[in-house]
């Protein structure tokens, strides 16, 4: 028989046995708020665990076939992830090229994503367009080595503009934009990422193609009756996303040509702006057909602001910037929710027996297995047991980890805590360490 499970007088917590449970008790979360959300976030406070990604498959399933819910965003390339989403709607392509050029960060060798594109275009097989599961990248196309050239953003946006208006900004058509863009290697240029002055986004030509951009932009947005009659919604919404990567990572490499001492504040801000564009984008466009669950980190869904202290890459940071779930919380109000994955002990990633007056310890020592609860429930327990909790410090080698701060639980919606994660040595690592902030 189901358990019954209300917010948030019983069930602290929600342990789960088996499966059924858990997602029993997320639909009775889902249920129990005051409007169903068109986006929910599930986050990870860390990369390259498989068994988070096979929990979000696990529950994606449940929420797509129970819950009606028919798209999934992962932080990924928003512009290869076309690729992904094509293909589980039905076009021939290789497997492997799918995987691979479809994901960014290396994440197509993931199993867990891999069993999650297999099951998104079985389940898409024989429907009706209007039925089937969409696949979304939101992340802007950035690697921890740096930003993406705009050229194939710029080149898809002039194209459909080019093919549908005349006359088209700038003088001299594509060849002046080619120009301006010059040489792929020196946007992508590594060395960029820590150094402000190998950087191409202070350059004239960079000015330049901002103007261009903002100007297409502009017909995108005047002529849209004319470009949605001749042409079709979702080519104009592909062109749109197209658009705004233009925009965002000219934007970023401006930012990355900043030398002062907002720098790393201000690319931590500019990546998660552009996740939140896609977010909003992809909240309205899916709102006819059903909600979203978004995955990503943590520190990318959460509802507050974004803090990093320490020593990362031998250099002290002090960093504040709003991350893109703070964003779209505070455009979409409750239609928008956020669940923490939260972690006990993982050898892999150096992670021990969470100290007791941490959340993290407090969680550890309620359940044997895995359990589910709201933040409002937890805040309770912690008043219960007369905890004053500590953020987990000390605990990792993984400089990707964040643990559930104390001070911030008021704005998490819901904690999904696995107490223990057994070694292995199989499963994608993802980039263990390279990122600050996910």
């Amino acid at each position: 028989m189901p358990v019954q499970f209300s917010f948030p007088e019983s069930g602290w917590p929600f342990s789960d046995g088996g499966g059924i449970q858990l997602e029993t008790a997320l639909t009775s979360f889902l249920h129990a708020r005051e409007a169903p959300p068109r986006l929910l976030g599930l986050g990870e406070p860390l990369h390259g665990e498989e068994e988070f990604l096979r929990l979000r498959n696990q529950l994606f399933r449940y929420l797509a076939e129970r819950e009606g819910y028919r798209s999934v965003a992962i932080e990924s390339d928003c512009l290869s992830a076309l690729m992904v989403d094509a293909f589980a709607a039905g076009a021939e392509m290789p497997w492997e090229t799918v995987m691979d050029a479809g994901f960014s960060h290396g994440w197509g060798k993931s199993p867990a994503n891999r069993e999650l594109v297999a099951w998104i275009k079985e389940h898409n097989e024989d429907r009706d367009p209007v039925d089937q599961i969409r696949f979304h990248g939101f992340d802007a196309p950035l690697e921890y080595s740096g930003a993406a050239s705009p050229r194939r953003a710029l080149r898809a946006l002039y194209d459909y503009l080019a093919a549908q208006v005349e006359p088209l900004p700038p003088q001299g058509g594509w060849n002046t934009i080619d120009r301006l863009i010059g040489a792929d290697e020196r946007w992508t240029n590594p060395a960029a990422m820590m150094d402000p002055t190998q950087s191409v986004g202070a350059s004239a030509e960079v000015g330049a193609l901002r103007l261009i951009v903002d100007e297409l932009m502009g017909v995108l947005k005047s002529q849209s009756p004319h470009l949605l009659a001749t042409t079709s919604r979702q080519e104009w919404e592909r062109t749109s996303l197209h658009g705004r990567t233009a925009t965002g990572l000219l934007r970023y490499h401006a930012a990355m040509a900043d030398t002062s001492d907002a720098r790393m504040a201000r690319l931590m801000s500019q990546r998660d702006a552009m996740m939140a564009d896609n977010l909003h984008s992809i909240a309205a466009v899916e709102a006819p057909r059903g909600p979203t669950l978004v995955f990503a980190h943590n520190r990318h869904l959460q509802k507050h602001q974004s803090r990093v202290e320490g020593t990362w890459q031998g250099t002290e940071w002090s960093l504040r910037w709003w991350s893109a779930g703070a964003i779209v919380s505070a455009q979409l109000g409750p239609q928008y929710a956020f669940l923490a994955l939260a972690l006990g002990s993982a050898t892999d990633h150096g992670l021990g027996v969470p100290a007791p007056d941490t959340l993290e310890g407090v969680l550890y020592a309620s359940t044997d297995d895995r359990c589910f609860t709201t933040g409002q429930s937890l805040t309770g327990e912690v008043e219960r047991t007369g905890v004053v909790p500590t953020l987990r410090t000390g605990a990792s080698h993984h400089h990707g980890y964040f643990p559930l701060e104390p001070d911030q639980l008021g704005s998490t919606d819901g904690v999904i805590f696995l107490r223990d994660v057994p070694s292995s040595t199989e499963g994608h690592q993802g980039r263990d360490g390279e990122e600050c902030g996910g």
